[in-house]
């Protein structure tokens, strides 16, 4: 086995450890913050950062090193989408963001993976990814590492002014400095580029993969 796809299979081995300390964390056997932001997110940040840039790795050294495999071809985007997929579903645990992102995003990878699967049975034709799909997992990556260290939830920012979030019949505080509040501004951008970019490669991938559909004479 070549060293891409050792590093393909650590990262799917750092989801697993990254579920399970925030599950830890929710037990509180993880606890304590460190400049206000919770050790627990502190600690998945870095195995998600350790894990994005194996991504980036792998793919890099296969292409250099002429080590492309099928066994890649396979596991390295199911790698991704499992990562990226979890990650989200821990940040709607934690409330950090609504469920209906991880819904778009789970949706999309449903539409692509089934077109893939006809692409295959049609003769193994390629749909080539566009820049929104490039520029989905850039933000999707940057978005999730930025949620993590952020104090505050998706578009607390709207709230700020008010001082007052009332939430499933109980109220909490906001205060935001200017640092947190630029800081959750640029969070919440990011995250909702990715949604937007998620959305659109889902499309591309509908209109150009249109003639899959077509019968065979």
């Amino acid at each position: 086995m070549n060293l891409a796809n050792k590093l393909t299979i650590f990262r799917m081995i750092l989801v697993p450890i990254f579920v399970i300390i925030g599950y830890l964390g929710n037990l509180g056997i993880i606890s304590g913050e460190y400049f206000g932001i919770s050790i627990t997110f502190l600690i998945m940040d870095l195995v998600f950062i350790i894990a994005s840039i194996t991504d980036k790795l792998d793919g890099y050294i296969a292409r250099s090193r002429n080590q492309v495999t099928t066994f890649g071809k396979f596991l390295d985007p199911l790698a991704d989408k499992i990562l990226v997929l979890s990650a989200l579903v821990m940040l709607v645990e934690y409330d950090k963001i609504p469920a209906w992102i991880p819904v778009i995003v789970l949706a999309r990878e449903f539409l692509v993976s089934g077109y893939r699967l006809i692409a295959v049975e049609k003769g193994g034709k390629v749909i080539a990814a566009s820049i929104w799909g490039k520029l989905k997992t850039v933000t999707q990556m940057i978005a999730i590492i930025l949620v993590f260290v952020d104090k505050f939830n998706f578009f607390d920012f709207i709230l700020a002014n008010t001082n007052k979030l009332e939430a499933m019949a109980s109220s909490a505080q906001i205060y935001m400095t200017q640092g947190e509040l630029v800081f959750n501004i640029i969070t919440s951008v990011i995250m909702l580029i990715s949604v937007v970019a998620t959305v659109f490669s889902g499309y591309d991938y509908l209109k150009n993969g249109k003639d899959l559909f077509k019968e065979d004479n």
